[in-house]
């Protein structure tokens, strides 16, 4: 007898909208059934004659799902319903609803855009947005506007907004309400504190929610963020449990019967499900009456900055908790545990990102290339980050995979037909069948815990186990070992190409990683500059800090200075032997911080890396030049002397409104290459620079009108009675001298500049200040008798007439008798 489920009272407005329109959005909570009646609906209501293919994001959820509708027909998988995931497949020739992970679609719309025999494409779990349901979906609308108008679309959803998805495809929304019972939500008290062990308060939850609804029954279903924490929780829980409860780890990577045992109802005793969020909605899991959710989640980030990917530990979204919540309540009223607070659940975010929002875009640009696409030309849900593409892009130039122009070459396409991220796919293209263990390795996590971070390590547990564990310390993880061997096997027959010539593993992985490729700096600290130019550090203790060039495989993302997680020491004559086309000499003339002065090198570089350093001997003076413009930048102006002089004048005609170059100290700044770089030559250091004259250099900015009209509007000097040329300082006070007294007798007018009076400081034969005015008849005529006085007394060899507007000027005094 087959039951009843939420879904079945929206099938057929599901089945007409398709059978109008031939796309739909499907809204359904979780539990609702859309997973497993939906596909076998369509094919009852002979909606196509070809197969209905269903996308589903994880290979466990479409191994599951499978199986259950096959279960539904009375039948074995592969008959009427198959499945196809990576490394399993169960088709066969009368398979009509094929569920595939997300990949796959993909692979099958590169071989043939027009999907020959596939009349429908299901995008189930649509709301998680991974990147290649989203690529898949945008790639199905571009075929079935141009190629496939008979195609069958349908994104089916669990908490997304339709009203976006269904904008973009142009389909109408069909929502099934579901079926839930009461989940009675129970927070903590208080926050964690910031010393809290998160581990052991989400063990103590889990002790304490089995403990409180033992009387109601039910498996108890807990959220955890990864497998690290899933094992931890398993081995600390199992001390402290009734033996009536069994434990069940639940995450991707676990081997497939395994995840079969978590998923299905237990016979007997009480059932506890440790889980990763696959098991929100992907999955159901019976017979659950209790949630713990520990409410953190781990995401894929993606650094534009740093070209470099890491999974990251945050909060879940409130969409995701109601998901992890209602999953107490689908068999019976249910109970769920949160590790947080009510006053804490207001600031979770409503809804996860979109994956392509925050992920490493180098397989999509590898895609969108092979399509022969931009981003612009597609029907996108959510466009990719800018930054991220380009980024990407680079890197597959840098791999050989894309041209000049950013198509896609020969090798590209070699590396779009394997299933692995462009970087390893270059590997096992260009070292061949050897290569396969290593990109095995590097595509799974560490085997190994606690190990320092050498890849050897690794392959010396891959080849041999048993002498490892012997011989070595670290625990090794042998689920993920065993992964990595199965892997191994399958891209080894994959290889097509027998690559060009055996290389050593530190050879090979680099080639994955060109940009990676380190050179530890000088100094006590193993902290290293890479390739591509960033920079990244090891662990003092680790055995390669001393390693002159590493490979770094893995890292933490830091954008500033990364931390090394895994790397190969490499030797200088692999990278030369290896990069021998992309090494080249570099002749560098730049200004040195450090050295003050201007350095001129010849360089042989790798990306960032110098392989060898020689001095640049016959470097160009105008090099020299501009090299030291930076220098200058660094150092600054001295504007003192004449040349403050000189600049004071053009800036007081410029403030009158005269067509004048900027000679402010900014404005000189700005335009050092026009005034300056001209007159650099054989300036290369501090200390030239501090001899170095600016006047030459500004008058030489001036053309001869403007020098003409600088000398009208603000003279360079007062030209005193006896022919001498007293230099005029314009200042914020207006232009003033300084002059001695005897010298301006017999002048009557007073001495101005450009129309505005000299400020004069007069002195006295010993050049001390003995009076300022702005007006020399007025001192003739008024406070020079009292300053007669005094300077008779102190200079009595100084002539002092009392008349000085009919005496002669004269510097001179009087011979003694």
């Amino acid at each position: 007898m087959i039951q009843n489920l939420p879904i079945d009272d929206a099938l057929p407005d599901l089945i007409a909208a398709l059978r109008a329109k031939r796309r739909a959005v499907l809204q359904a909570p979780p539990g609702a059934g859309k997973t497993t009646r939906v596909p076998l609906a369509m094919l009852q209501a002979g909606l196509t004659d070809d197969r209905i293919l269903m996308l589903e994001p994880r290979r466990l959820a479409a191994r599951a799902a499978a199986e259950r509708m096959a279960e539904t027909l009375g039948e074995s998988t592969g008959q009427t319903v198959g499945y196809r995931v990576r490394g399993d497949a169960k088709v066969s020739k009368f398979t009509r609803i094929e569920v595939v992970t997300e990949g796959i679609l993909t692979r099958m719309l590169q071989s043939d855009a027009e999907l020959p025999g596939i009349g429908a494409v299901i995008f189930d779990e649509f709301h998680e947005r991974s990147l290649n349901a989203d690529l898949g979906l945008t790639l199905c609308l571009e075929v079935a506007d141009a190629l496939r108008d008979d195609l069958i679309l349908l994104a089916m959803s669990a908490t997304l907004d339709g009203g976006p998805v269904a904008d973009l495809m142009q389909a109408p929304i069909v929502t099934s309400e579901g079926r839930s019972f009461p989940v009675d939500t129970r927070w903590l008290d208080a926050p964690l504190g910031p010393q809290a062990r998160r581990g052991d308060a989400l063990v103590d939850l889990v002790v304490r929610a089995e403990a409180e609804t033992r009387d109601t029954g039910g498996g108890l279903l807990v959220f955890l963020p990864g497998e690290g924490e899933i094992r931890r929780a398993a081995g600390a829980l199992a001390k402290r449990l009734p033996d009536t409860c069994t434990i069940r780890p639940l995450f991707g990577a676990m081997p497939f019967a395994d995840q079969r045992a978590a998923i299905q109802p237990q016979a007997q005793g009480r059932k506890v499900v440790l889980a990763t969020s696959i098991a929100e909605t992907s999955l159901t899991i019976q017979d659950v009456r209790v949630v713990v959710d520990a409410g953190q989640a781990r995401r894929a980030r993606f650094n534009p900055g740093s070209g470099m990917s890491r999974l990251v530990t945050e909060r879940v979204t409130r969409a995701e908790a109601t998901q992890r919540a209602g999953r107490a309540g689908r068999v019976a009223a249910g109970v769920c545990y949160r590790l947080w607070t009510k006053g804490e659940d207001g600031a979770l975010m409503a809804f996860p990102p979109a994956e392509i929002e925050a992920a490493d875009l180098t397989g999509l640009a590898l895609e969108l290339a092979l399509w022969g696409a931009s981003t612009a030309d597609l029907p996108f849900l959510t466009s990719p980050p800018e930054g991220a593409m380009a980024e990407a892009q680079a890197l597959l130039h840098m791999l050989g995979a894309l041209d000049g122009q950013g198509h896609i070459t020969a090798h590209g396409r070699a590396l779009a037909a394997l299933p692995l991220h462009p970087r390893l796919a270059h590997m096992l293209v260009t070292a061949g069948p050897d290569a396969a263990p290593l990109a095995a390795l590097l595509a799974e996590r560490d085997p190994l815990r606690g190990a320092p971070v050498d890849l050897s390590l690794r392959l010396e547990a891959i080849r041999d186990l048993a002498r490892f564990t012997r011989t070595r310390p670290w625990q090794v993880n042998r689920g993920v070992l065993e992964r990595i061997r199965s892997e191994t096997r399958r891209l080894r027959g994959g290889a097509k190409t027998p690559g060009h010539g055996r290389l050593s593993p530190a050879a090979t992985v680099a080639l994955a990683y060109p940009d990676r490729i380190g050179q530890r700096r000088k100094g006590d600290a193993p902290r290293f500059v890479l390739s591509g130019g960033k920079g990244a550090v090891l662990d003092l203790s680790d055995p390669l800090a001393s390693a002159p060039y590493i490979v770094a495989l893995d890292t933490d993302g830091n954008p500033r200075e990364a931390r090394i997680r895994m790397a190969m020491q490499i030797s200088e004559r692999e990278i030369r032997d290896e990069f021998a086309d992309q090494i080249t000499w570099v002749e560098t003339c730049a200004w040195s911080k450090r050295d003050r002065r201007v350095v001129a090198r010849k360089q042989e570089r790798l990306g960032a890396i110098t392989l060898d350093d020689q001095i640049w001997k016959d470097v160009p003076t105008d090099a020299v030049a501009r090299a030291m413009l930076d220098g200058v930048r660094d150092l600054g102006l001295r504007l003192d002397g004449a040349a403050a002089r000189l600049a004071a004048r053009v800036e007081l005609v410029r403030a009158d409104g005269g067509d004048l170059p900027d000679f402010s100290t900014a404005g000189l700044m700005d335009t050092l290459e026009d005034w300056l770089l001209p007159m650099l030559t054989g300036v290369r250091s501090a200390e030239d620079w501090k001899k170095f004259d600016l006047l030459p250099a500004l008058r030489a900015a001036l053309n001869w009108e403007q020098t003409q009209l600088l000398d009208r509007s603000a003279p360079a000097s007062f030209v005193s009675p006896l022919g001498r040329k007293v230099p005029i300082t314009y200042g914020t006070e207006g232009p003033e001298i300084s002059v001695r007294l005897q010298e301006l007798f017999g002048v009557t007018r007073h001495p101005a500049s450009g129309g505005v009076p000299l400020k004069i400081t007069l002195l006295s034969p010993a050049q001390r200040p003995v009076q300022v005015t702005r007006d020399l008849p007025g001192f003739w005529a008024g406070s020079y008798a009292d300053v007669r006085k005094d300077m008779r007394a102190q200079y009595p060899r100084h002539p002092w007439p009392e008349d000085p507007t009919q005496a002669d000027p004269t510097l001179r005094a009087k011979r003694r008798k």
